[in-house]
């Protein structure tokens, strides 16, 4: 038996091109792990099964998690025993925070480690379930581009922590993006230079492309963004696709604090850590 956290993710910045033939849009992307982090336990044996605690979330092939099983017995040509999967969701659905990217990277370290499996053999599988599993698997700072498979190091970035906040309502992926497409690729506004980080403003354009869409589709998301904004004395940005907003504190504490300050205006509302990493074993953390 194996014990994994699979952690959260927020975009810094998330640039996005024109829709390809293929119908995806390449993105360049910062992208920094927290520590807030769904768990996972895989046993060895039975029958396949994964059991699902915190979410109501479909069980079979269509799960990300089997998915990455899929993937990773395609691209390295393993037989696999059975496997009795328990998932812990802790992070929110549709919020923009890659939670089901983060677990399907999960499987793949965990089973390569159980399996000897190549760490460029994980890294092809996780390509091949979705465009935020190749980060995930990295975790720590990264850049991801092109269609999120191009993955590179930025050096871990310090010094700060974050609030996030997860609205009361989920934003679809897909609806986000074909939005952006209907309004004529838009540019989001850039997140102020003097409010950032000092170790994140070498890394600009700190800003989100997909945040005019989101806006539009939700207007209340603008609503709770001026109300933080308005309580946190800062500007805040929208992770990924949405729902979920954060703004950049001194430190975890303060980040909490602020965090439990609005805790009455949205779902969730935390205070996280940087992550230097992915996903780990849990006894490594503990």
């Amino acid at each position: 038996m194996s014990s994994w956290l699979a952690p959260a993710k927020v975009n810094f910045s998330l640039l996005v091109g024109p829709r390809s033939a293929s119908g995806l849009h390449p993105v360049r992307s910062l992208i920094q792990t927290l520590d807030w982090c769904d768990r996972l336990t895989l046993v060895e044996g039975g029958e396949d099964r994964l059991e699902i605690e915190g979410a109501d979330l479909p069980d079979g092939g269509e799960n990300l998690v089997w998915k990455a099983v899929s993937a990773l017995e395609k691209e390295a040509g393993l037989r696999r025993p059975p496997l009795r999967i328990n998932l812990q969701k802790r992070l929110p659905v549709g919020a923009g925070l890659g939670g089901g990217s983060a677990d399907a990277a999960a499987v793949l370290k965990a089973l390569g480690e159980m399996l000897g499996v190549a760490p460029v053999r994980l890294h092809n599988a996780a390509a091949s379930i979705g465009s935020d599993v190749p980060a995930a698997l990295s975790g720590g700072t990264v850049w991801a581009e092109g269609f999120g498979e191009a993955v590179t190091r930025h050096p871990d970035l310090t010094g700060f922590a974050v609030a996030v906040v997860v609205p009361h309502f989920p934003l679809l992926t897909a609806d986000v993006y074909r939005m952006w497409d209907e309004l004529s690729e838009p540019r989001g506004r850039e997140f102020p230079s003097r409010f950032l980080p000092p170790s994140l403003r070498r890394s600009a354009p700190v800003r989100n492309d997909l945040t005019p869409a989101a806006l539009l589709l939700r207007p209340e998301l603008g609503d709770l963004m001026e109300a933080l904004a308005g309580e946190w004395e800062r500007p805040v940005a929208m992770s990924g696709s949405g729902s979920s907003l954060f703004s950049f504190f001194v430190d975890v504490e303060e980040a909490a604090g602020a965090a439990q300050e609005v805790d009455g205006l949205a779902s969730v509302t935390v205070g996280a850590d940087l992550l230097p990493h992915g996903p780990v074993r849990e006894e490594a953390v503990t």
